[in-house]
């Protein structure tokens, strides 16, 4: 464990390499603690020695390692009060009572991406405790409709439904009057059990075309009940950090921002904010995730925030907790 004087030294190294992202000398150390280079020197070195910096081949100072970042977290960070700027911009969108919790997740997720200059992700799915509470359809053309499903939580999911075969507009808004009459109502775990045993039966006494429109919808309905919705914003954020200036690395990293199941796999399942650096997460050696879970009004899923290991922990921290704080209020 380091001493209290390594301790302060070693917040000075990590906090000036996130805000400046070169090696940090003994003799920037100096001018903060005026203290002599002597000391400063054969403390670093003691704290290269527990693993917490280490140097670069480019310069004679030090960066924090992938366990200095940790203890950094652990043991000396503290959430970062939030400027005014920042909470005015995300109560507007908190606050306004018109938007859909969905909604009001994501479009703070993309000014939180903004503010930091960070990839933010939203991974969400409708609970199943949820009920329908209303179906229409937009038709688009004889076989392409746009069908959108809003649960007594407020949820609401768009579906694009193709249809095998034309089918005249005045069988799709029977089918569609039939399948709200029956559905409304119903928990979303049990909707094909009802589109199965309940509706399918009443559309082939009175819908011409009931076996396409059937397929079709049940298809939809499917898919909405184990439905997980990705939100990925701000991918080229990447491009603006210097430490992923390789080509090849960022393109590795841009791949992956494309990679749906990987991106599913940052699913959190512990409470809090919770934070993944480096080898800690399953998404890429170089970067930090820093995530937590939400369960609101039936929805539920994890926002998270990934940047490089060089990220600023306490205000990524204060925003995710603003986020998650105010929207379950």
């Amino acid at each position: 464990m380091p001493t209290k004087r390594q301790e302060q030294i070693f917040k000075i190294v990590v906090e000036n390499y996130i805000k400046d992202p070169y090696p940090v000398s003994s003799k920037a150390i100096c001018d903060t603690l005026n203290c002599s280079s002597a000391t400063v020197r054969a403390e670093m070195s003691e704290l290269e020695r527990l693993g917490l910096i280490e140097k670069t081949h480019t310069s004679s100072g030090r960066v924090p390692s992938e366990a200095g970042y940790r203890y950094y977290v652990d043991n000396i960070m503290q959430p970062k009060e939030m400027t005014g700027e920042e909470v005015l911009k995300l109560q507007t969108i908190v606050n306004n009572k018109s938007l859909m919790i969905s909604d009001v997740i994501a479009r703070s997720m993309e000014i939180i991406s903004e503010l930091t200059n960070y990839t933010a992700i939203v991974l969400g799915k409708s609970s199943l405790t949820n009920r329908v509470n209303k179906i229409e359809v937009i038709p688009i053309d004889e076989q392409n409709l746009v069908a959108i499903i809003v649960t007594d939580k407020g949820y609401v999911e768009h579906k694009n439904i193709y249809i095998d075969a034309a089918v005249d507009m005045d069988e799709i808004k029977k089918t569609v009057d039939i399948i709200n009459k029956l559905i409304v109502g119903t928990l979303v775990k049990d909707v094909t059990n009802v589109l199965e045993y309940e509706v399918k039966p009443v559309i082939q006494n009175y819908i011409t075309q009931h076996e396409v429109l059937y397929n079709a919808f049940y298809n939809a309905f499917n898919d909405f009940t184990n439905n997980e919705r990705v939100n990925v914003s701000g991918t080229n954020n990447m491009l603006m950090q210097p430490e992923f200036s390789d080509t090849n690395k960022i393109r590795q990293i841009l791949n992956k921002f494309d990679d749906q199941d990987l991106i599913k796999s940052i699913d959190e399942k512990e409470n809090g904010v919770n934070v993944y650096i480096g080898h800690e997460n399953n998404f890429d050696d170089d970067v930090t995730v820093i995530k937590t879970k939400y369960k609101i009004n039936g929805e539920e899923g994890t926002i998270a925030l990934i940047g490089p290991k060089r990220m600023e922990y306490d205000r990524v921290i204060a925003l995710l907790n603003y986020i998650t704080n105010n929207i379950e209020k």
